[in-house]
């Protein structure tokens, strides 16, 4: 299930009906569908696509859009670094990105115009929305694996659209899974 962080204000929100209650003043759409024992391992795009094809028409008729799509990466999918720089800078985009996430984890920062910079952690069964022309960026968990449905507006699909002086670098990119311990700062100085 997702998380929210919200880093400037050290809280995290988990709980689904908290995290849709402080996504909505955005634009943000965020629900959770059962995806345990509808996939296997292994399954192909084309499969992925077919499992949930109810769901991808229900969300087609919702806003519009006209296609979708499967993407898949993992630490050893070629040039991953480059594909991933391309979205771990803050942008925007023409058209809402809706992904839901099959497998994997990632993190979407939003950057809205009013209220704090936060983060929405996804996985398995997390279905988000990010409206457009919202500032955001993404980043892989430190598995770097993800597989996700994409829907767009635009056969053809979105580019990102930089920010000058984008505030990316100012938060944490990477996310952690709910029983991470955080590194305890030690003074290297033992005074006696």
């Amino acid at each position: 299930m997702a998380r929210v962080i919200v880093q400037d204000e050290n809280r995290t929100i988990s709980d689904v009906a908290e995290i849709k209650a402080f996504l909505e003043p955005f634009g943000l759409w965020y629900e959770h569908w059962p995806v345990e024992g509808r996939l296997a391992a292994d399954a192909t795009d084309d499969e992925i696509l077919a499992e949930f094809s109810a769901e991808i028409e229900t969300l087609k008729q919702r806003g519009g859009f006209q296609t979708a799509d499967v993407i898949n990466v993992n630490a050893d999918t070629p040039n991953l670094d480059a594909m991933l720089a391309k979205f771990d800078k803050e942008h925007t985009h023409s058209e809402d990105e809706v992904r839901f996430t099959v497998a994997g984890r990632g993190l979407f920062h939003i950057h809205p115009d009013q209220g704090p910079v936060f983060a929405v952690e996804v996985e398995s069964g997390d279905l988000i929305n990010v409206p457009q022309g919202t500032k955001h960026w993404f980043n892989l968990c430190e598995d770097k694996a993800i597989r996700c449905i994409r829907l767009f507006e635009d056969v053809a699909g979105w580019t990102p659209e930089y920010i000058d002086g984008g505030i990316h670098d100012r938060y944490q990119p990477i996310c952690f899974g709910p029983n991470h311990i955080p590194p305890v700062s030690v003074d290297p100085i033992i005074k006696v």
